[in-house]
């Protein structure tokens, strides 16, 4: 018994952060401390007032009854890829060379990476984004290299600095539009830019479009990979966000390009495929339906996130010291705080005095000296009106500790 020694995790591990989930020790604490929490901290539309299509719940309750419950084809059922592959076409992509179905679009996500980034290597990735890459490429050790978006420009992708970034290891660029944290959607000038930067260095475009009909004032949604034919593309969709079921994990990749360029990677990608069997089976059958049948429910939800995306705005902006844009797409905002203190200080102070649960914008990353923090407006009028007001009265509190 005495020669056993401590089990040391792998060094892979180490840099491996999820401030989203991070954050919840804080507000456990809290919940024990009595305080009522009230939850801006997680994009789950189920634990507020939205609910799924019918339809695609019936579908995945009558696969199941139909015994569709042992494994499926590694890159999923014919008629789920069949149905994706329109969905593509009508997103204006025609030119598609692969397509899969996963365990989420995190899988499909940390699949892609995984068949193309060796150690050493680096991927460009939003700063802020979505704390799931950086995570991956912590785990495949290669180099982090974050591009910065500008926040006085609606946090659109800030060109010279990706120019900036690209070097003889770089393999590929993360664009995430619309853009979780921040809700921004990407321009078209924009998009075009980042293709040529492709191109030129033969860099891999990870086009994740996850909340692609979560669009507000009209705007329309434009796939990176429709633009051109030349540019190799992995764009990332799921039914998680869009058909408020997250549980479900199902998502999927749709690999575009040109296929003399991009056969052995896609080779890869199957490979890794092939070694973890299946997505969820039955599950699976919810996206024909899903992606061809009605979506009264967008329009439905967007009105309501319309309303809350307004009250977020308005009362964030009306805080002396705090800025925020207006987001455009998904359901998130990235208020500026205008001070110099920490702002995971300010948010693991608000969580335990006020209960209101937001995430630290260190989490997903922001241009160095700025101060940020996350809200989710899914939550009901009554409740983001209560938390902006806690909010406020913190925010001033906290400033004036500083003071002596």
């Amino acid at each position: 018994m005495n020669s056993l020694k401590e089990i040391k995790p792998a060094e892979r591990t180490e840099n491996i952060t999820y401030a989203v989930r991070d954050i919840i020790l804080v507000a456990n604490e809290a919940a024990k401390a009595g305080k009522e929490l009230l939850y801006l901290n997680i994009g789950d539309p189920n634990l507020f007032d939205f609910a799924p299509p019918k339809h695609i719940v019936e579908y995945t309750y009558k696969a199941m009854l139909d015994n569709k419950n042992g494994y499926s084809p590694s890159s999923g059922i014919k008629e789920a890829v069949d149905a994706i592959e329109k969905e593509a076409n009508r997103k204006g992509i025609d030119n598609v060379l692969d397509i899969f179905v996963t365990t989420g679009a995190s899988e499909a996500i940390d699949i892609c990476l995984t068949a193309l980034v060796n150690q050493g290597e680096n991927v460009l990735t939003p700063t802020p984004g979505y704390p799931l890459y950086t995570a991956i490429q912590s785990k495949l050790m290669s180099m982090e290299n974050p591009y910065y978006l500008d926040e006085g420009n609606n946090w659109q992708p800030n060109i010279e600095d990706i120019k900036s970034k690209i070097n003889e290891k770089t393999r590929a660029i993360v664009l995430i539009n619309p853009n979780n944290p921040t809700g921004s959607l990407y321009s078209l000038d924009i998009l075009q830019q980042i293709i040529n930067l492709a191109l030129e260095h033969n860099l891999v475009i990870f086009a994740d479009e996850i909340y692609d009909k979560l669009l507000f004032d009209g705007n329309k949604h434009i796939s990176i990979a429709s633009l051109n034919k030349d540019v190799s593309v992995i764009t990332f969709g799921g039914l998680s966000k869009n058909y408020f079921v997250p549980g479900f994990r199902i998502g999927w990749g749709i690999i575009s390009g040109r296929k003399q360029i991009l056969a052995k990677y896609i080779e890869a990608v199957n490979k890794i495929l092939r070694a973890r069997l299946s997505a969820n089976h039955p599950e699976q059958y919810a996206i024909k339906p899903a992606l061809e049948g009605e979506h009264n429910h967008l329009t439905e939800a967007m009105a309501k996130l319309t309303v809350r995306r307004d009250i977020t705005v308005n009362m964030l902006n009306a805080i002396h010291g705090i800025s925020c844009v207006k987001p455009q797409g998904a359901f998130y905002a990235f208020p500026k705080l205008h001070m110099e203190h920490s702002d995971s200080q300010f948010v693991n102070g608000l969580i335990r005095e006020t209960g209101v649960v937001v995430v630290p914008g260190s989490g997903f990353g922001q241009v160095p000296g700025t101060h940020h923090f996350r809200v989710v407006f899914l939550p009901s009028e009554n409740i983001l009106t209560k938390a902006y007001n806690n909010i406020a009265a913190y925010y001033e509190k906290f400033l004036n500790s500083f003071i002596y």
